[in-house]
């Protein structure tokens, strides 16, 4: 009866259905059951620590059970021909979807059972020192962490302690890693205490262990590459690498290129290995390392590295390569810096040897390249070398200007006597073709043109004087500058010779505000900076002209001169000399200023003023015509003095004629005051040394003194009598009534003499 009740729900497909969900529900107890079990042995395994490893085998093998028996029922539940689709659509959803959710914790178990296996691979490589096979299972323990981190529906509390597994046991493979990088590259180093110079460089020293191996094969030892590639795939490589090679800049390599008496000692020893040592050889007379020395020197060093420990293949990189990214941009700076920069030439005569240089960096960028240290497109240094008369160029242009800045910032008080016949060195050039194709054409038709009047040899010639020691190497500084343009590229004639204007446009900023107090203080250097001002503009007129014809196309059409700057340095010595002109001009009326106007000069005290303000002009003057004697040319010497005596007197005049009662006795006392003047005034125009040679222009003064001559009336009117006057007037025809007005001669007798009838006669005859 049961089985006749059976066959007809069968073919009802009943009994099917409930057979399914009767499966699917000890099915489900059983997954339940079993993921309890997989947790508590992984969370005794990774949080308690508990030993279950036969345990953990077996439910490992019930879960692959479990996983064989849902596959089985999965592809029944799926192929399975549903007879009654509509009737059956919601029961086998419901199925399904809890199916699917099994499938999903099965998945889950599968990925905690991948994770055990690979720690457990893991750390068997690490203790048989398979270092790439204990970092790629420890990758794929890594990426099985991340899969349950990635399901939405994963929330077991287990999940930290294994992400905390992870991270201990790759802390503990780079802790060996590094144990075992430290045991085949050692570094000695100096203390970080001690100053970083010759003597500290000595103690630096690189050993690189060989393999135990004997039958090893060269190149870096397998344990070597072994780490090299374990640390690659746990992503320390490249800081592992950065800290070596930073090391290996500041104690090696450039100590190498920056200190010429630094070489490089490789040795190889049966314990230690291959060991890199700096060593000190004879003291060098040479400041700067050649290219050649420091190429050899850096080759040296690297190509070992290349040899026994750089030679390793990271993916698709050798470790050389990975190196010389971290390096090369420092190095090469240091190289460019240190070396080359002090390898171009001073003049342009030795441009041509430096074709050897430019093979040397050559060679040695292909060697790098061969070693795979540098990439195909890299070519710093040989850009640099050659581009060799650029630099040279801009190196000779910045030690113009520096040292034109030095000389511009010396002493100017150290002179040099310039006389009429003085002429510049300047170097002979070879004529230009279009000069010597004029020459043989005016030979042909040579006429002799000759003026019967000639100019003097001195016409054009700059008048005797002193200049400063450091105005004239300026000057010969620009020469020797616009001789290395001559002959040179028009990229390189271009900055020489903008650098000789920059020079002299450098001279009129910094001259002036460099030494600006003492060209105000000491009267003695305004001269000289008067006479170095005019010496450079009279040499700028002609100096363009000279070298125009031997400069290229583009300087030579337009701008080869220097015309245009002659007229701002004129004016800047004339500006110097008449600010210190203002000065002494100022201290001669302050001087006069204490004379109390020379009036009531029968006090003694008045007078004792007056006589003391007076000497201390004449005083004054005479100094000034010692310091600026054989200093000034002779014609700016005088007119100077000239000008100073001629302040003096004026202000003399000026106080005398503002006087309204002058008697008798004080009449003398004014002359007797402005006697010294009359007398010791021409004594002090001494433009020159020899003392006989002034005389000409003592006797001159008043050429120079525009009111010597009213001066020297009023002298004469201060002790004269009123006839005496009268007859100096000689109605308007006199030599008094050339300098002076009839008002004031009027003035002066109303304060000479009393109201008396003879003194009205006086008055009428004055008209």
């Amino acid at each position: 009866m049961a089985s006749f009740v059976t066959e007809v729900l069968a073919s009802s497909g009943k009994l099917e259905k409930e057979d399914l969900s009767c499966k699917i529900s000890k099915l489900s107890r059983k997954v339940e059951d079993t993921k309890e079990e997989v947790c508590e042995m992984i969370n005794k395994k990774y949080n308690d620590f508990l030993p279950s490893l036969q345990g953990s085998e077996e439910l490992m093998l019930e879960v692959d059970e479990v996983s064989k028996e849902m596959d089985v029922l999965k592809n029944c539940i799926e192929t399975e021909v549903q007879q009654n689709v509509h009737v059956a659509v919601a029961e086998y959803a419901k199925l399904k979807q809890q199916l699917e959710k099994n499938t999903v914790i099965i998945t889950m178990l599968g990925h905690l059972k991948e994770f055990h296996s690979a720690m457990e691979e893991s750390n068997k490589a690490l203790q048989d020192k398979e270092y790439v096979v204990a970092a790629n299972q420890l990758q794929r323990a890594k990426a099985t962490v991340d899969s349950l981190k990635g399901w939405k529906t994963s929330q077991l509390p287990l999940l930290s302690a294994l992400s905390s597994e992870l991270t201990v046991q790759r802390e503990n493979l780079i802790y060996h890693l590094g144990d075992e990088w430290k045991r085949l590259v050692i570094w000695r180093l100096p203390s970080s205490k001690e100053p970083a110079d010759l003597k500290s460089f000595l103690k630096v020293e690189l050993n690189l262990s060989h393999s135990c191996s004997k039958d090893e094969e060269p190149g870096p030892p397998a344990v070597l590459c072994s780490v090299l590639q374990a640390l690659a795939i746990q992503g320390d490589l490249q800081h592992k690498i950065k800290l070596f090679s930073q090391v290996l800049l500041k104690n090696m390599l450039k100590p190498l290129v920056m200190f010429p008496s630094l070489s490089v000692r490789v040795t190889k020893q049966q314990e230690k290995g291959t060991v890199l040592a700096l060593q000190s050889l004879e003291e060098s007379q040479e400041e700067r390392s050649t290219p050649s020395q420091v190429y050899s020197k850096l080759l040296l060093v690297l190509t070992t590295l290349h040899s026994h420990l750089l030679d390793v293949s990271i993916g698709d990189k050798k470790l050389s390569a990975i190196m010389g990214e971290l390096i090369w941009e420092e190095i090469s700076r240091c190289i460019i810096h240190e070396c080359l920069l002090y390898s171009i030439p001073n003049n342009s005569s030795q441009l041509e040897k430096y074709s050897t240089v430019i093979k040397e960096t050559e060679e040695f960028e292909k060697s790098l390249k061969e070693m795979e240290y540098l990439q195909g497109n890299s070519t710093d240094l040989l850009k640099y070398s050659q581009d060799v008369n650029c630099h040279f160029a801009r190196k000779k242009c910045k030690d113009v200007i520096v040292a034109a800045r030095k000389l511009m910032t010396s002493e100017m008080h150290n002179t040099v006597k310039i006389t009429p016949d003085y002429k510049l060195r300047l170097p002979k050039l070879p004529a230009p073709a279009s000069e010597q194709k004029v020459k043989q054409e005016s030979r042909k038709d040579e006429v002799t043109m000759e003026n019967s009047k000639q100019l003097s040899a001195w016409s054009l010639c700059l008048p005797a004087c002193r200049i400063s020691e450091s105005v004239q190497q300026l000057m010969e500084l620009a020469l020797n500058t616009l001789c290395e343009s001559v002959g040179s590229s028009t990229q390189c004639a271009l900055q020489l010779f903008f650098t000789v204007r920059n020079v002299f446009q450098l001279f009129d900023d910094v001259v002036p505000t460099y030494h600006k107090e003492n060209l105000l203080k000491f009267p003695h250097l305004a001269a000289i900076q008067h006479n170095n001002c005019m010496y450079l503009a009279h040499h700028l007129l002609t100096l363009g002209h000279h070298f125009r014809a031997h400069l290229p196309p583009l300087i030579s059409e337009g701008v080869a001169t220097f015309v245009d700057m002659v007229p701002g340095f004129r004016k800047l010595g004339a500006q110097c000399f008449l600010a210190q002109m203002h000065v002494q001009r100022a201290e001669l009326l302050e001087r006069l200023s204490t004379a109390h106007n020379f009036r009531n000069l029968d006090d003694e005290d008045n007078y004792i003023a007056a006589n003391k303000a007076v000497r201390q002009v004449i005083h004054q003057l005479k100094q000034l015509g010692t310091v600026w004697q054989d200093v000034l040319p002779v014609g700016i010497y005088c007119k100077a003095m000239g000008n100073l005596l001629n302040t003096a007197i004026t202000e003399v005049i000026a106080k005398i004629m503002m006087l309204e009662d002058i008697s008798s006795e004080d009449g003398e006392h004014l002359h007797t005051l402005c006697q010294p003047l009359i007398e010791e005034g021409p004594l002090v125009f001494i433009p020159l040394a020899e003392e006989n040679k002034n005389r000409k222009y003592q006797e001159e003064v008043r050429l120079y003194v525009r009111k010597w001559s009213t001066f020297k009336e009023l002298v004469i009117v201060l002790r004269a009598n009123l006839q005496e006057i009268v007859d100096r007037w000689a109605d308007r025809k006199g030599p008094l009534a050339v300098e002076f007005s009839s008002s004031e001669v009027k003035n002066l007798i109303r304060a000479l003499f009393q109201n008396t009838e003879r003194r009205a006669v006086a008055l009428t005859k004055i008209k």
